[in-house]
């Protein structure tokens, strides 16, 4: 489309829509969203982030105010140490929990969250790495780490999770859900199919029902130090595979045969999870390269008469986080934004210099007679902004583990890195010793920030930021009920709390205060809201159900 044709298009969808569509602010809740994947157990939960769109968006919420709850009076399922997410089954009385050290089968009908299956982590990094049990878990949430030192806590860490413990949050970062009911999760190198031993009765368990043990070998030749970073899932069913060094295709029957490998560059690296839009799309960010893959349902694609691209962004190699971030580069799983009848359709991330910028890339075609902005590195970029979150002086570190939030064409961003990181002595130590840590033994980081993109004039425009919010190092979310974005942080004064920011102003509005335990820590997981408001808390030990 020739671009004043495609202003005028945009133009005239704001004036009919202005409210409805939020053109006023660019970032209102709106109707178009990610295609449900029929494919997936749900069109919510049914993977990580939420959707394959990667959103973090809701339409689930807490009721606004201060609730301050004691995480022991809750029923958990014990697991961990991190868990991920708690994932959406085919039957809705039901969800699976996914843990580095277990995957269980969760009744959480009427109000319930009672475990009815459990199977020990099938694979791990090293042998020492065994099972873990429930009431270790417990001793670990009841802790409040306030006056120890990092040597009283690897020791802790250590004689309850084993010498590598580090090592187990190799373990299932990344999953999903199909519509039989199969889970798929990686333990070590190997990928794992889960299913329930009987579908009418879970109380007779969970079986690995297929398996690729090590799935580093469908790249012909097994390189060690290659990782697995994600799985998801195309909207024809096939399983997208993320290692360190590229991305597969496989059949769900995890046959080898059927598995499709692309490598990425020479000295590129990946670090978190892939995003997929309805045409079968995929976005995958190295440490200096955003990429888009397509899959043409016979053939995973790098060709550009396929759709697919490849666009550098800022991302120095003197840029080494000292502690919660991973690597260099970018941080995020990518996000897509712009949907349905949307005029821009873009993919987010933030880039991976100190101080980082929020990045939009053009998903599909370049519009005709785009001009590349000055300081971006490639005309794919369809415009950066600097994140500050507020700082004044900014400080020298401001990056997030984080993705990006996505609500239409609004953006929500967190700062993982505390100011002052490298003289902390934890600073480059293992990230499960770190993120346990951050908040009672060390100062927090603090900063958050929300952006809207602007798609008349191209370009991101900041809403509002707060250099006051501590987001530690949860995946920060949106909930659509209560128009607000939520994090998990950490205060000297109440402790671990879940801190609800409003959509449009930034106020907070609401707070849900654990307190000083371990309970209230959700070290890389993410928040999740049930249909009936109760809070799913992915902890530190284990997922449990909060009732307002």
């Amino acid at each position: 489309m020739h671009r004043n044709s495609r202003l005028g298009t945009i133009l005239l969808l704001c004036l009919v829509g202005l409210v409805a569509a939020g053109c006023s602010s660019n970032d209102a809740d709106v109707a178009n969203g990610p295609a449900t994947n029929p494919f997936l157990s749900a069109a919510l939960y049914g993977i990580t982030h939420f959707d394959p769109s990667q959103s973090d968006s809701t339409p689930y919420g807490p009721p606004k105010g201060t609730h301050r709850v004691s995480p022991e009076d809750f029923p958990i399922v014990c697991g961990g140490p991190v868990n991920i997410i708690t994932l959406a089954s085919t039957n809705p009385s039901y969800m699976w929990g996914v843990g580095t050290d277990r995957v269980a089968y969760i009744r959480s009908s009427g109000g319930q969250w009672v475990e009815e299956a459990r199977i020990d982590a099938p694979a791990y990094m090293s042998p020492t790495l065994g099972p873990i049990a429930p009431e270790d878990h417990l001793r670990i949430g009841a802790m409040e780490l306030e006056g120890m030192t990092s040597t009283d806590l690897n020791t802790v860490l250590s004689e309850s999770y084993g010498q590598a413990y580090n090592l187990r949050i190799m373990n299932s970062s990344y999953s999903a859900v199909d519509n039989d009911n199969v889970l798929y999760a990686n333990y070590g190198n190997g990928v794992y199919a889960f299913a329930l031993v009987n579908p009418n009765d879970p109380s007779a368990g969970i079986a690995v029902v297929r398996s690729i043990a090590d799935i580093r070998s469908i790249q012909g030749a097994i390189v060690e130090g290659v990782r697995l970073f994600g799985l998801s899932m195309t909207y024809d069913g096939r399983l997208l595979v993320a290692f360190s060094n590229g991305l597969a295709a496989i059949d769900r029957s995890l046959d080898p045969a059927t598995a499709q490998f692309i490598a990425f560059g020479a000295g590129e690296t990946v670090y978190n999870s892939i995003a997929v839009d309805e045409n079968n799309g995929v976005y995958i960010a190295t440490d200096k390269f955003m990429h888009k893959l397509v899959w043409t349902g016979t053939t995973l694609s790098t060709l550009e008469a396929d759709g697919a691209w490849i666009s550098a962004y800022d991302a120095p190699t003197d840029a080494v986080p000292p502690m919660i971030k991973f690597g260099l580069g970018t941080g995020s799983t990518p996000t897509l934004m712009g949907f349905g009848t949307d005029p821009d359709k873009l993919v987010v991330i933030t880039d991976g210099c100190k101080q980082m910028k929020l990045v939009a890339f053009w998903r599909d075609a370049i519009p005709e007679g785009f001009v590349q902005k000055p300081g971006t590195a490639s005309r794919r970029i369809a415009g950066q902004i600097q994140v500050t979150c507020g700082f004044s002086p900014v400080p020298e570190w401001i990056q997030s583990e984080q993705s990006v939030v996505v609500n239409g064409y609004g953006a929500f961003v967190v700062n993982n890195i505390p100011e002052n990181a490298a003289t902390y002595d934890i600073a480059n130590a293992n990230k499960i010793l770190g993120v346990a840590a951050m908040g009672p033994m060390y100062a927090p980081p603090t900063g958050a920030q929300r952006f809207a993109w602007d798609p008349v004039a191209d370009e991101w425009i900041s809403v509002w930021a707060r250099s006051d919010v501590s987001s530690t190092s949860m995946v920060p979310i949106h909930s659509r009920l209560g128009s607000m974005a939520l994090v998990n942080g950490y205060t000297a004064a109440d402790g671990w709390e879940v801190t609800g920011m409003d959509w449009t102003t930034g106020t907070t509005v609401h707070r849900t205060i654990f307190g000083h335990k371990t309970f209230g820590n959700g070290a890389y997981a993410i928040l999740q809201y049930l249909n009936n408001g109760d809070l799913l808390f992915n902890s530190f030990v284990g997922p449990y159900r909060v009732s307002y």
